[in-house]
Order: C-alpha cells, then structure tokens, then sequence
C-alpha cells in the first residue's frame, strides 16, 4: 500500500506551517481551501447528472439505493439515507446507508473494519442487495477494501453500481458503471479526509438523492410536497406547502391535511380543486404521484364536467 500515491494522502504545501499561525490565519486558510471543493464537484456535473438518471430509473423499476462506506465516508451516506423518509415520504427500506463496522461505527470510529473485502460482501448480501438495486461505493481514498468487496458483490448479481471518491484513478471506479471523481487535492491537514472529501461527498450525496427524488415527481416547483409532517415544524411547513399550491387560507389548508391524513401532496390537490379526495387520489395515481400533472388532469376533469 503506497498512500503517497493518492491525492487525499499527499501535503498540502499551502499548509505546511499552519501549526505557526495565528488562530484567525488558521480558520481563513482552512475556509480558502474549502473554497476549492464546490469547484471540484462542479467538474464532474455531467456524471452527477447520469447517476442521478440511473438512481431514477431504478428506484422506478422497483430498486434500492444503497450508500456503502466506511468511516466519514459510510456516516455521510447514512446521513443521507436517513433524511429521505422525513423529507419525501420514502419507506425507510428504499435508500440506505451501510457502514463498516455497523452500528458501533457510526458514533465511535472502527477503523479496521474497512480492511474486509468480505464484510463488504457480506453486508450488501445481509441487506438483500439485488439485481434491481444500486449500489453507491464512498470512499475518499477510492480503495477502501471494504467498499470494493460490495461493489464487487453488487457487479456479479448485475446491479448498478456507482463510486463516489476524492482521487484521480481510484480503484472502485474501475468497479462502477459511473465513478463520480470530484478531486479536492491534498488536505489541510495531511491524510483527514474528513474535510475537503468529507465535504465534497456531502455536495454530492445531496445531489444524487435529491435529484432522483425530483425526478420521481416528490416535489412541485421547489416544494417537498411528499415530506412526512411528523412533527410541529414539519407539520407547519405542509401547512405553508399546501396554502401555497392551492392559495387558499391557513383554516382551508389544515382542514385539508387532516382529510389528507397528513399528506401534503394530495391536501394541495384536494384544497386547490375542491373535488372529493377520492377523485384527488385517482388523479394522483393516473400521474404516478406528480402533483402538477394531477393538478392537470383535475382541470381537463373539470372542464368536461
């Protein structure tokens, strides 16, 4: 294992005396560096932009998305899995975050568990990882050996696969359909990855689910319209969600989410055309749960009544 050969394991030369500066010199240095990381992520849009195709072609036909990583890497794609089902009404089942490690790893650091290409393997497998499925390998390094044993697990069952790394030539790339490669350079401090890759694999992870979730129709406009209202401020934004779309009163819009059970998409459908919720719901079904082709077939509904 040759680390001086990866670009996250490299020293940063615009860093090598930041153990002399003062404390404001070392927060502005850090922060010029952060600078660099939007950059990198926007070199590598097209490919972002294909994995989110792929991610929504499968979750369409019935697939998973599952993130697979190890470390900052396995934590950050658990970030993401999690916040899916508050935000767009997901079942918990449908995006997930598997770490090296379980558990244990997410709040305490195990860091040998990313040696095993068969706990890899095993976990994806333990998970019900099928040929439907994608499978999204983090690893800043790009070599992490347990996220190559999934990736290569998911490839033999004929799953999509994608690699998410912060290192040009990265082996798990060799491992995917699409590597999304966003180089962020050597560190500020050598080797932490949880910086600038950290942050760079947060921009993209935001990216891909929230792409596919735009392209499976869990938004209107710029509203998460299938968010789970389960608690006050959720419960407060579906109710600004459902005034906006339909423009109607605030008693209107709760009146309607207490009809709607709490669903944001179909009180909008339901307060913006006054027609019975179950009319609200078949159009809701014909559109395959997107708001603005329902609400189009409420109008052509209307005009031939």
């Amino acid at each position: 294992m040759n680390l001086k050969e990866l670009t996250t394991e490299q020293r940063n030369p615009r860093t090598l005396h930041i153990d002399e500066l003062p404390t404001l010199e070392i927060a502005r240095l850090i922060n010029e560096e952060d600078q660099g990381v939007p950059r990198a992520v926007h070199a590598i849009l097209p490919d972002i932009a294909r994995a989110i195709d792929l991610i929504a072609a499968r979750l369409t036909a019935g697939g998973r998305l599952f993130y697979i990583g190890a470390g900052t890497s396995g934590r950050l794609g658990i970030l993401d899995a999690v916040e899916c089902p508050p935000t767009y009404r997901t079942d918990p089942d449908l995006i997930q975050g598997i770490i090296a490690g379980g558990t244990p790893a997410i709040f305490r650091a195990q860091e040998g568990a990313e040696d095993s290409e068969g706990a890899g393997r095993d976990d994806l497998k333990a998970h019900g990882f099928t040929e439907k499925d994608v499978a999204c390998g983090i690893a800043a390094s790009g070599r992490t050996p347990y996220v190559c044993g999934a990736l290569r697990y998911a490839r033999e069952l004929g799953g999509a696969c994608l690699a998410l790394a912060c290192t040009p030539h990265a082996a798990i790339a060799a491992l995917a359909d699409i590597a999304l490669l966003p180089i962020t350079g050597p560190e500020v401090i050598t080797g932490s990855t949880r910086m600038k890759a950290g942050t760079a694999q947060k921009l993209v992870l935001n990216m891909l689910s929230t792409g596919a979730m735009i392209r499976l129709g869990k938004t209107y406009g710029n509203l998460m319209v299938d968010l789970h209202a389960s608690n006050a401020k959720l419960m407060e934004r579906a109710t600004d969600i459902v005034m906006t779309i339909a423009d109607c009163p605030r008693a209107a819009a709760l009146a309607a989410l207490r009809e709607a059970d709490g669903s944001a998409k179909l009180a909008a459908l339901r307060a913006a055309t006054g027609a019975p919720l179950s009319s609200c719901q078949t159009w809701l079904i014909e559109a395959n749960g997107r708001l603005k082709d329902a609400l189009q077939r409420a109008g052509k509904e209307h005009s031939h009544a």
